[in-house]
């Protein structure tokens, strides 16, 4: 076997949440290019079509799944609901969230803040226990990413919602406690910390709040924000035999600016 066959994953089959745009996007193209048949959710159904139609484009199956995965309960029936029609997945990409909010915390509304966890940390602890636990379960392995962030690890500078730091540093320590627990059933469980990306949210950023954007800019010490397409192949990594020996793991990818 080649190097490179060990990236393969003709055979296999993501559930990637937040799939229809952005780093979603991109990793569910990448995975589905490597081989894999993917389902995605989403909450708008029209960019959810189109990237499960360019999926089918690469040759691989791809089925849309519209629903609001931040909403818990709507998170929980749509994880029941896609096992009962497909069966157990070899891939589980936890890569809804965002910060959303700009508000102080001395301002936070509970019910914002709670809205924003469950973004961010219950929609992959659902996902997880689901999806994740049905790998267990099987008995053949498989391969959950958490898509964290950087702001796992240090504080957004110059903008405030600071349930985005939070959630993030929970879902880090979610993906090292659990990569400990499915380590014995060859479930591996990693984390990819991004940093700036031009996604369409920080598209948003830059048009409300233009110097949040160019202060985060002036401190990556590689000069830009990185295209979202650069994620996939760390995602095709991940699901991959390549990282068969990896598990809990934190990978960073932000164009050095957690190096100062």
């Amino acid at each position: 076997m080649s190097v490179l066959d060990r990236f393969r994953l003709d055979g296999k089959r993501l559930f990637i949440t937040g799939g229809s745009r952005g780093l979603g996007r991109e990793m569910a193209l990448a995975v589905a290019d490597a081989g894999a048949d993917v389902v995605l959710t989403g909450r708008t159904l029209e960019s959810l079509e189109q990237t499960a139609a360019d999926i089918r484009a690469l040759g691989r199956q791809a089925h849309a799944v519209q629903s609001d995965m931040s909403d818990p309960r709507q998170c929980e029936t749509t994880c029941r609901e896609v096992l009962d029609r497909f069966g157990a997945f070899d891939i589980l990409i936890n890569n809804l969230g965002g910060r959303r909010v700009n508000i102080p915390t001395e301002e936070m509304p509970l019910e914002t803040w709670q809205r924003m966890l469950d973004l961010n940390l219950t929609s992959t602890f659902l996902c997880t226990r689901w999806l994740g636990g049905r790998m267990v379960e099987r008995g053949q392995g498989g391969r959950v990413i958490n898509i964290a962030s950087i702001n796992s690890l240090v504080a957004g500078r110059g903008i405030a919602g600071r349930h985005y730091e939070t959630a993030k540093a929970a879902v880090l320590q979610f993906t090292r406690a659990t990569a400990a627990d499915w380590a014995p059933h060859r479930v591996t469980v990693n984390a990819i910390l991004p940093g700036g990306f031009m996604t369409e949210a920080n598209q948003r950023w830059a048009r409300e709040h233009p110097e949040v954007i160019a202060t985060f800019k002036s401190q990556v010490p590689l000069g830009e924000f990185g295209p979202p397409e650069d994620l996939g192949p760390l995602a095709v990594y991940l699901a991959s035999d390549a990282s068969r020996y990896m598990t809990g793991a934190a990978l960073v990818i932000d164009g050095g600016y957690t190096l100062w």
